[in-house]
């Protein structure tokens, strides 16, 4: 078993990632102590799965345990959703004192988060990450948030789990095109951090497609820890240290926005292709070589993840990046490869360049 810990100061918290790991639950929230009743937010495939399992983990400890089924769609992540479950927390709670455990994705940690941080003015929550895109990025940081229809995670907290539980063996239930999320997040923590990963990707990516556990702890364990150290320096994204985790995510969460956060544009793929933006802009603006944006594209489709936008009007797309979180005083930010393992934040990208870049990337 691996240990991260994410150092911040009283909001410190470890991440373990292993095999079997979710036999350590029960003596891990011991150590806590949260609370007395546990609310599992879950979806039905994931409670289907491995319900049953978390509750076998959890049987030692004599609490009160709920689980609270949302639907697996980014659709989840709304007001509505959010309230509902919020009420939920109330009616299960009686002043027995809650904890939250979001069983999932990154909906549902998105959301499940969200709702921890807000009812009570916060109560405890842990993440058990069931996919390996969250394993990867969104159960680690502390960013939770819902979403509006003119964008995305633009109602949200900072606020921290106590725990993330990453087990691989809940991933065996993943099919192909789910691994392939992923790799769209793993492939932006190689370029904005470590070029020894972006080359462990290149020569073992059939190994991660394939569930192999020893390469799959490996990508797990360094994508945590990169993002650990971000996390750590800048945990309020206030620092202009954090930015960089959104390589690929201006553009990225736009063209989630303008598909109405359909499957026709699932997240891993959103970021792949703003990745590719982002590539273009840098190469314009003369920050990056042909070869560096090459490499990173062969690898992306490598990976499975697109290269062209389909299906979009570029006008959407312009209009959902307007409202992205990144952009300050009128001022538009983008995440920017310098080579490989390096990256830099520009302002004020002149809006030709900008749309110059969406077009080369639309089919």
């Amino acid at each position: 078993m691996k240990r991260i810990k994410v150092d911040l100061k009283e909001r410190s918290y470890e991440i373990l990632i292993g095999t079997g790991v979710l036999s350590k639950l029960e003596n891990a929230l011991k150590k806590l102590k949260l609370g007395k009743v546990a609310i599992v937010v879950s979806n039905p495939t994931v409670n289907r799965l491995h319900g049953n399992l978390l509750s076998e983990a959890l049987k030692g400890l004599g609490l009160g345990l709920y689980f609270e089924e949302v639907p697996d769609t980014e659709e989840s992540k709304s007001s509505k959703q959010c309230l509902k479950l919020v009420e939920r927390f109330a009616d299960l709670d009686k002043g027995r004192g809650i904890f939250v455990i979001a069983f999932g994705g990154g909906v549902i940690g998105d959301l499940a988060g969200f709702c921890a941080s807000v009812y009570r003015r916060g109560v405890p929550y842990i993440q058990i990450p069931s996919t390996l895109l969250a394993q990867v990025d969104s159960s680690i940081g502390g960013k939770v948030a819902i979403d509006l229809p003119c964008g995305k995670n633009l109602i949200g907290s900072f606020y921290q789990p106590r725990l993330v539980l990453s087990d691989i063996n809940l991933l065996s239930s993943l099919n192909p095109a789910q691994i392939k999320q992923a790799l769209g997040e793993i492939i932006k923590y190689a370029v904005i951090a470590d070029k020894r990963l972006f080359g462990f990707l290149e020569k073992e990516l059939n190994g991660i497609l394939q569930l192999k556990p020893k390469k799959l702890i490996s990508v797990i364990e360094t994508c945590a820890q990169i993002k650990a150290g971000i996390v750590e320096q800048d945990e309020t994204d206030n620092k202009d240290k954090r930015i960089i985790l959104n390589f690929g995510h201006t553009t990225g969460h736009a063209l989630e926005a303008a598909s109405s956060y359909s499957q026709a544009c699932p997240h891993g793929d959103a970021v792949a292709l703003g990745m590719l933006v982002a590539c273009e802009i840098a190469k314009q603006l003369k920050m990056t070589s042909a070869k560096t944006a090459q490499r990173i594209e062969t690898l992306i489709v490598k990976a499975g993840l697109p290269s062209k936008i389909s299906g979009l009007k570029l006008g959407n797309i312009l209009k959902a990046q307007a409202h992205d979180k990144k952009f300050s005083n009128g001022k538009n930010r983008f995440v920017l490869p310098v080579r490989i393992g390096k990256v830099v934040v520009r302002e004020n990208v002149p809006e030709a360049v900008i749309v110059k870049a969406i077009k080369s990337r639309m089919s």
